[in-house]
């Protein structure tokens, strides 16, 4: 018979651990230990403790924000995973010195320190400053759409909601008239089953009409940020978050903004903004950026030190690129017609299968293309081969200069295209009606337009292909770390202050990994430098 050493698991055995030696150097969790030991200022937590003179003592806030980073770091958000972590990993063991917070403690710091959490991130950027890990040659900004705490069932107009509402209240009849109705019914176990099933569907729509009629009841339209200014759908749940459409579907959350420095792809500036569009986002970026910069000392004038700006294409409008001209920065901001100016994409359209015809198309209207004008003579002939009288030679609400022409009402009348031509062919009909109205441009409006023309020239240079291109190796990259390898592709808070908090929170593990993986983080390396 073979033997084993023998083993008793109801021994009694005393091991003795020293935290720091399971800290090992070039990992993670030592640069985090690290910085957070000998390079953080965390005096901006210290506020929110009111324990000076009476009141339990609290859990320091370095022990909190290292095994928080650190859980984060290997993509654990939840408080009471975290919270088991430190009770069996010896890591966070470690790192918690053998303590183990609650986890309603972990996540309260978490949504109740988004300012100070902000102020953390600064000194971590420093931090890549004096180390040299940012090169402040060229910063690429752009964003990631990110679902939050939030359902987008919940989510819409307040016409939408008010609907809701209603439907909600037209539900909870139903139900009452079919509660009474059992009511009538012999007692037995089905019928008692039933009942009890109807109440708890009573108890769940009634919370849900309560709910949406509280919202209304304080709420209030928010208007968009583009041009047409259309309303914004409202979740109940989460009010500063919105729906927005990803190539995996659509998503009620936030859009996490990064602006990335190109050197080692350190995260200069984070910002969560509850909105889908992002073009309204870059001028308070750049001048966040600046002033950052201007406080800790890096530059006074970053742009006119010939740091480069480039962005994806949502953030390209008129405003943002006037905004850039004319404060001279040197920035690459593509607009929608990029692929289409580029020859590069001439052969794209022909790799696709052709498309079936569109029976919509053969029904549509004659446009301003159909007509045929002489601008000159300031003539124009209806598809019929009628002339259409001059109304109006003035500029529109854009500037642009312009030739109005319409149809006289009589050969409108009996005109045999008018159903192609006229959106109302009956209101030919009317006396008091008009016949087909057309304008066409005489000259455009280019004072606007200049900052765009500048922006057009700038992209499409060989040096702005090559910066665009350049952008893509930069700060996708930086989401893929955070989202994939870090696997912190949702936020778990609600209200755009503390989801704001938990993107830098993203950020920071971002960070801290470049530090980790590019400086000699050691007492004597980090104190020499």
């Amino acid at each position: 018979m073979p033997r084993f050493i023998p083993y008793n698991y109801q021994q009694d055995t005393m091991v003795v651990i020293n935290f720091e030696d399971q800290i090992l150097p070039g990992t993670f969790e030592h640069a985090l230990h690290f910085l957070i030991e000998h390079k953080l200022d965390l005096k901006a937590f210290h506020a929110a403790y009111k324990n000076t003179h009476e009141g339990r003592p609290a859990i320091d806030p370095a022990i909190l924000l290292k095994i928080i980073l650190f859980a984060y770091s290997r993509g654990i958000t939840s408080s009471r995973h975290i919270q088991w972590c430190c009770q069996s990993n010896i890591i966070f063991k470690a790192l918690s010195c053998d303590t183990s917070p609650d986890f309603t403690t972990i996540a309260a710091f978490v949504s109740g320190h988004a300012s100070a959490i902000a102020d953390l991130f600064e000194q971590i950027v420093l931090i890549c400053h004096q180390q040299g890990l940012i090169g402040h040659d060229l910063i690429a900004i752009d964003g990631c759409k990110l679902p939050s705490n939030a359902a987008k069932e919940w989510s819409g107009t307040l016409d939408e909601l008010t609907n809701k509402r209603g439907t909600l209240k037209e539900r909870i009849a139903r139900k009452l008239d079919e509660h009474q109705v059992n009511d009538k019914l012999p007692s037995c176990k089905q019928t008692q089953v039933r009942q009890r099933k109807l109440e708890r569907t009573l108890q769940t729509l009634t919370a849900a009409h309560d709910k949406v009629a509280e919202f209304l009841g304080t709420a209030e339209p928010r208007q968009g940020q583009g041009t047409k200014r259309q309303e914004v759908k409202r979740n109940i749940t989460d009010n500063e978050s919105c729906k927005m459409k990803t190539s995996k579907g659509t998503v009620q959350g936030y859009n996490a903004i990064a602006s990335v420095d190109s050197k080692y792809q350190i995260i200069i500036d984070a910002e969560a903004i509850g909105e889908g569009q992002e073009h309204h986002a870059l001028i308070p970026v750049l001048e966040r950026i600046s002033a950052r910069y201007q406080r800790l000392g890096f530059s006074q004038a970053i742009y006119d030190d010939g740091s480069i700006v480039t962005a994806d294409t949502g953030y390209s409008n008129k405003s943002n690129l006037a905004y850039l001209h004319d404060n001279g920065i040197d920035s690459y901001v593509p607009d929608h017609q990029l692929r289409q100016r580029d020859p590069a994409f001439a052969e794209q359209k022909n790799k696709h299968k052709e498309k079936k015809p569109n029976k919509a198309n053969e029904n549509r209207l004659f446009s301003a293309d159909d007509f045929h004008v002489d601008i000159k003579q300031q003539r124009c002939e209806c598809p019929a081969g009628n002339s259409l009288t001059l109304i109006g030679n003035d500029k529109d609400q854009h500037g642009n200069h312009k030739l109005f022409f319409q149809g006289k009402l009589s050969q409108c009348r009996g005109c045999s295209l008018r159903s192609k031509c006229m959106r109302r062919p009956e209101a030919a009909d009317n006396r008091n009606g008009h016949g087909r109205q057309v304008s066409f441009i005489v000259t455009p409006n280019t004072e606007k337009s200049e900052p765009v023309e500048w922006m057009k020239k700038r992209i499409d240079s060989s040096l702005g292909k090559q910066i665009y291109e350049e952008r893509l190796a930069v700060v996708e990259p930086v989401f893929g770390n955070i989202r994939s390898n870090k696997r912190l592709d949702r936020f778990s808070l609600r209200g755009k202050e503390k989801v704001n908090g938990q993107w830098h929170l993203f950020s920071l593990v971002h960070n801290i990994e470049k530090i980790s993986h590019y400086s000699n983080v050691s007492d004597n390396a980090m104190r020499t430098r």
